[in-house]
């Protein structure tokens, strides 16, 4: 597959990891790439982006409906009142990834992110947004880093204080996933829009 914007089936220039399945198609048009704010909803996509960790993205994406309802749809304050049989629930649901240090570890980050003040998440997250204009639009899946100088800090400063499985990748994904970045590739219909 090539690493430049392609038309899909309707026409459509997309990035190519976006044309493998319908799934792909509507999270690249309608989600990927596009601001998210709100501590809730930003804890939702960094849990999504640790549990997806070794694994691919379709199948974070095909659960996501049942991380919703195995995690009370992310809202901090209730996974931060899980119980240890929470705990074991979840490790018992198969509509989500059964991992144990990533069930911990979003059971964990939802306790310390429960003493933050309200927009503290959402502030510290988009404090490491790089200016719009600091690089051009990668023109090839080759030109999209999977790692930053600014990923590097949000992933040390989000560790500093007290959150697990935030690694240097793993706060990328999440800086493109939110809109932090723009990575859709030169000639892709969802660039800037």
């Amino acid at each position: 597959m090539s690493g430049e914007a392609l038309a899909g089936p309707d026409g459509v220039r997309r990035c190519p990891w976006a044309l493998s399945t319908e799934d792909y198609v509507a999270y690249h048009d309608q989600e990927w790439g596009r601001p998210v704010h709100g501590d809730d909803a930003l804890f939702e996509r960094l849990s999504l982006e640790a549990f997806q960790s070794g694994l691919s993205w379709i199948t974070i994406l095909r659960r996501r409906e049942g991380f919703r309802t195995a995690f009370a749809d992310f809202r901090i304050v209730k996974v931060a009142a899980f119980t240890q049989a929470d705990q074991e629930r979840l490790l018992a649901d198969p509509g989500i990834i059964r991992n144990r240090a990533k069930v911990e570890a979003t059971l964990s980050n939802a306790r310390v992110l429960a003493d933050w003040a309200p927009g503290e998440l959402d502030e510290l997250i988009w404090s490491y947004a790089p200016e719009r204009t600091s690089r051009p639009a990668p023109s090839s899946l080759a030109d999209v880093p999977a790692v930053t100088t600014e990923s590097t800090a949000l992933s040390k400063d989000l560790k500093r204080r007290g959150l697990r499985f935030v690694g240097p990748t793993t706060a990328y994904a999440l800086m493109q996933a939110c809109g932090l970045v723009d990575d859709h590739l030169a000639g892709c219909a969802a660039r800037n829009s």
